[in-house]
């Protein structure tokens, strides 16, 4: 018998025994052979029964869920990657809309990073599959069935914190009142309107992130620190309300390690608030292996090397920014300064790279070369950085507009408070 062209019998016999097997008994009642059943005519015999139509329905593969996300995304930190986490789980297929320069100007004035950067860390987050650039900020009936109708999207997500417009209705509504809307739980700690306030709280104290990139004359940030006091004083409003637990970080893990026979490629640094140059390095470091490991350096290290004012985020957030960027696949939370011989074996790393654009200040002229072992091994690589983009020059872009986002991290920081003073405990995450 030729088995693909009767398949349908013995998927009637898997799905449907008592059906197919009364059919039989039937045939066999009527004096036909079973045989017969394996002949080009049975399909003859059963149709006048509809209800037997399904032995001829193929298995199809089920439809795949759509889901749409939007924001700014203006200073990605891991409560966004989280969000998008978040609403990838809710589907198969995560589309985000990158609200546009103009829009946000609009509604909440100049963004920090511009619409190419925000793209560039969107795109690079592990749970994102497809990026609509210049969405709008508000989800008007037009956008929404083009949405439904080119995108495909069976569902646009949000949080449970309320997005307004600026005349006081919900953006969401029309999704909403369609049936195509779904919610996510906020996450808790840390906000771009929160870090903008850490920047702002630096400068207030006179200890504002400087420009300390390989390209800046050295001893700076050792001028300032001299010139604006204690670093007690300096942390000041610049304290993280972060509750980091052991499921947020297997959250944002791959859960494997390298094969045997991996090319293991090994960076180093502090990640501080995660930047278009970060994902766009890391890329590159990516490309010379099949497994990225990246050590982000503890707290301490990160003031030492560039200044009491910084870390800007503290190490578990770097490292949530970090793990969420699809092309890392390990991260080594609090890795030493100095890559030892034992760290390479351990880790069996193939090959340590390091970027052409760094941050520094004085104190790394008395401090061991970090890399010296790899290069004793012939293992370590300078990787071009695509992106002259750093932390201090993204911090310098809002110390240089400091009223505009003063005034804005007022109204924003007023909302949030009001947020949290009302909330409710929202399952999930």
């Amino acid at each position: 018998m030729d088995f693909e062209s009767n398949n349908w019998v013995w998927e009637g016999m898997y799905y449907y025994p008592r059906l197919f097997g009364g059919i039989m008994l039937t045939a066999a009642l009527l004096g036909l052979s079973t045989s017969y059943f394996g002949g080009i005519s049975v399909p003859t015999l059963l149709y006048p029964f509809p209800y037997l139509s399904i032995f001829h329905k193929k298995k199809h593969e089920k439809k795949r869920v759509r889901v749409y996300m939007d924001g700014c995304f203006d200073l990605m930190h891991y409560g966004h990657a989280n969000a998008l986490r978040q609403a990838k789980a809710l589907g198969d297929e995560l589309v985000v809309g990158v609200v546009s320069d103009e829009e946000i100007i609009a509604t909440k004035g100049p963004p920090v990073l511009c619409m190419e950067e925000r793209l560039a860390l969107v795109s690079g987050l592990k749970w994102v599959d497809e990026v609509i650039s210049s969405a709008p900020y508000a989800i008007t009936e037009d956008f929404m069935n083009r949405l439904f109708n080119e995108y495909k999207i069976d569902y646009i997500i949000h949080g449970d914190d309320p997005c307004l417009l600026p005349d006081g209705t919900d953006a969401y509504a029309l999704a909403k009142k369609a049936g195509r809307y779904k919610q996510i739980k906020r996450t808790e700690g840390v906000s771009s309107t929160d870090i903008v306030g850490r920047i702002l709280s630096a400068s207030r104290n006179g200890n504002t992130p400087q420009d300390c990139s390989n390209l800046t004359p050295v001893g700076k940030a050792d001028d300032i620190k001299n010139k604006f006091g204690a670093e007690k004083q300096a942390k000041a409003g610049q304290i993280s309300h972060f509750l980091p637990t052991s499921r947020r970080i297997v959250q944002f893990s791959n859960g494997k390690g390298p094969a045997p026979n991996s090319r293991v490629v090994y960076i180093d640094g502090a990640f501080d608030l995660f930047h278009a140059g970060h994902v766009e390095i890391l890329r590159s470091a990516r490309q010379l292996g099949d497994f990225l490991l990246v050590g982000i350096y503890p707290d301490q290290t990160v003031s030492e090397l560039r200044g009491h004012q910084y870390p800007l985020m503290n190490l578990y957030e770097r490292s949530l920014g970090v793990l969420a960027c699809r092309y890392v696949d390990e991260v080594i939370i609090g890795a030493p300064w100095e890559v030892t011989q034992d760290m390479i074996t351990t880790f069996n790393i193939s090959v340590v790279v390091h970027g052409t654009v760094s941050e520094s200040n004085s104190s790394m002229e008395r401090r061991p070369d970090a890399y010296a072992v790899p290069k004793s091994m012939g293992i370590f690589e300078v990787v071009e950085s695509p992106k002259d983009i750093t932390t201090s020059s993204v911090a310098q872009r809002i110390i240089a507009n400091h009223e505009i986002y003063v005034k804005r991290n007022t109204k924003k920081a007023a909302s949030e408070k009001k947020y949290y003073a009302e909330r409710k405990y929202v399952s999930g995450d």
